[in-house]
């Protein structure tokens, strides 16, 4: 995978999560929730939520978990 710097959004932010497709091995589970934690975390705009939006925040990492898994396994490479 090359190295190269991520672009900057206008508001500072850097685009951080990592690309999971790869020609010569697939995703693990571990990576792809690992994916989805981090985007539910730049979505809702918190790192850890309050135990009162625990279970709110860790639906919605599992259910983009799993919508990243069916992505993966559908979409066909070069």
């Amino acid at each position: 995978m090359a190295d190269y710097a991520a672009p900057r959004y206008d508001n500072g932010m850097r685009r951080s999560i990592k690309t999971l497709r790869r020609p010569d091995e697939p995703a693990t589970t571990d990576e792809i929730e690992a994916a989805a934690r981090q985007f539910v975390r730049k979505v809702s705009g918190y790192r850890v939520p309050s135990r009162r939006n625990e279970e709110a925040f860790e639906g919605a990492i599992a259910d983009i978990a799993r919508a990243s898994q069916r992505l993966l396994e559908s979409i066909e490479s070069r």
